[in-house]
């Protein structure tokens, strides 16, 4: 009774919205480390899609984790939707002569988002596998992009293009498995988390 009492508005509230969150930070990510991977010249194209989906997508997705009581959701998906923002301020005010910037300054900021991402990582371990191995490749790739700033190399830029790619494959495998899985249940593994409780 109270299934067919449920109105269509609460029943979408219930929806998941980690894939959202997911998806929008995997293919922003993937397109940036065309770029820092040296596959393809630097362009704007990255800029909007940081904005509208990186950006305003995991902040979406963050405000639903957050209803859902999801802390750990929450937290993530808001903090790097912010950090999309950050990223297409940062180019367009840069761009518009608003603001100057230092590569030192590209840099240390790269290298904090490692730290966070890092302790994200943490329980990042026990969600779930395809999470452990996102959040594994995420931190390594905000470090090596960041000392890549300060140092100019383009070697260790290069680097951090590649560990960009694997970050992104998995936030966007870890996406694709929870939509098929809420379609036809226990279809795609995500792998069990490390350190868990036993019940």
């Amino acid at each position: 009774m109270a299934d067919a009492m449920e109105s269509p508005f609460t029943k979408a509230l219930m929806a998941d919205p980690a894939p959202l969150g997911l998806a929008g930070f995997a293919f922003t990510t993937f397109l940036l480390s065309f770029t820092n991977a040296g596959i393809v010249p630097a362009g704007g194209a990255v800029v909007p899609l940081a904005i509208a989906w990186g950006g305003l997508g995991q902040l979406l997705a963050g405000v639903f984790e957050m209803r859902k009581g999801n802390t750990f959701g929450f937290t993530a998906f808001s903090s790097y939707g912010g950090f999309w923002l950050f990223y297409a301020f940062l180019n367009l005010f840069a761009g518009s002569g608003m603001i100057t910037i230092s590569s030192q300054e590209v840099g240390y900021a790269l290298i904090l988002w490692g730290f966070f991402t890092l302790y994200m990582w943490l329980p990042a371990m026990m969600a779930s596998f395809s999470l452990n191995l996102t959040f594994l490749f995420l931190w390594l790739a905000f470090f090596v992009l960041g000392i890549a700033a300060l140092t100019g190399s383009a070697s260790i830029l290069h680097a951090g293009g590649y560990l960009g790619f694997l970050t992104a494959f998995f936030a966007a495998y870890t996406s694709f498995a929870i939509v098929t899985n809420s379609v036809r249940p226990g279809t795609l593994p995500l792998g069990p988390g490390l350190f868990k409780k036993k019940a």
